[in-house]
Parts: C-alpha cells; sequence; structure tokens
C-alpha cells in the first residue's frame, strides 16, 4: 500500500511540475508576456495540474483499458477524449472558485477567448487540456510507471521523500507567509 502511495505522489509531482513548465512556456514563449512563476507555490508546481493528473488517472484509467467499438469503429479513445474535456474543465472551474475564495483571485482570465464563463473556463483550453491529457494517458503515464518499476526501491523512497519534503517546506513557507 506504502508504494502505491508514492507512486500516485510521484505522479503528483511529475505533473505539477510539468504543468508549471507547461504554463510558464505558454505566457514566456506563445503569449510573450515574459517570466512570472504560475503556481500559488514558491516552488515549480502547479498544484492543479497534479490533482487533475490523479483524477483522470482514478476516472479514466479503466475507460482506457476497454475496447468500445461503434460497428467496428473503436471509439474508446473519443470517449476518453470528452472526458478528459469534461474533467478537467471541471476541475478548472473549482480550482478557480477555490483560488479566489483562499487569495481573492485565480491565476487566468479566459475572457478572451470566445464559449466562457465568468472567464474561469472556456472551450479553447478546454479543449486543449484534452489534447494534452491523451498525451498524458497514452504517452507519459505509460512512460513514467516503465520508471517507477525500474527504479529500486531505495531509490524510489529516497526520491519520493525528497519531493515530500520540499513540497511540505513550500507549503510551510506558504502558510507562514500568509500569516505574518
Amino acid at each position: 500500500m506504502g508504494r502505491k502511495i508514492q507512486e500516485y505522489f510521484f505522479c503528483f509531482m511529475l505533473y505539477s511540475i510539468l504543468g508549471w513548465i507547461y504554463e510558464v512556456f505558454l505566457e514566456v514563449v506563445v503569449y510573450r508576456w515574459g517570466f512570472s512563476n504560475r503556481g500559488v507555490l514558491f516552488g515549480p508546481y502547479c498544484v492543479i495540474y497534479g490533482v487533475g493528473a490523479l483524477i483522470l488517472i482514478f476516472s479514466l484509467g479503466g475507460l482506457q483499458k476497454k475496447r468500445i467499438c461503434v460497428g467496428k469503429i473503436p471509439v474508446t479513445p473519443v470517449l476518453v477524449f470528452i472526458g478528459i474535456v469534461v474533467i478537467t474543465t471541471v476541475v478548472e472551474l473549482i480550482g478557480s472558485y477555490i483560488m479566489e475564495f483562499t487569495t481573492g483571485g485565480w491565476l487566468w482570465d479566459y475572457t478572451r477567448f470566445s464559449f466562457n464563463f465568468e472567464g474561469r473556463i472556456a472551450l479553447n483550453p478546454s479543449i486543449r487540456f484534452g489534447i494534452g491529457g491523451m498525451i498524458f494517458l497514452y504517452l507519459l503515464q505509460p512512460l513514467f510507471v516503465r520508471l517507477t518499476e525500474k527504479m529500486p526501491p531505495k531509490v524510489f523512497r529516497a526520491v519520493t521523500g525528497i519531493m515530500a519534503f520540499l513540497f511540505l517546506a513550500d507549503v510551510a513557507a506558504l502558510v507562514i507567509k500568509a500569516v505574518v
């Protein structure tokens, strides 16, 4: 059981870091707005991506493994894509409300996109999250699973322990900063 929790925490951290890299890439390279820390913590992670990844693993992992066809045409990837779009959009909407409640605002504004709701969610980013989620579920997650399986148990425990220490220190620093 402990190993499974470590694997999920490892995934949470990796996808939080990848999400931060994605956000910074968009901000610096695509939109050319300049650099800013795109997370709510001090370190290079967007927690919402880690949470979203775990939700996708738990909710769509079983569907992804099934072979569902309409006639002879496999539709499982289409169903997984739709599931990703719906789930990530709901996670982003809930995340925006949580951030607004805890910090007074949220880190994105989709008012410039068509089909947006209060600037919190919009069709364009939801489709991008669907594409990213497909890359995540069909390419990255299997790669990360193989990576964790090949790590010796002691090394894996050390890596996840260091990640947990750094993450908890970051959360503690944020709480201290908020209190002081």
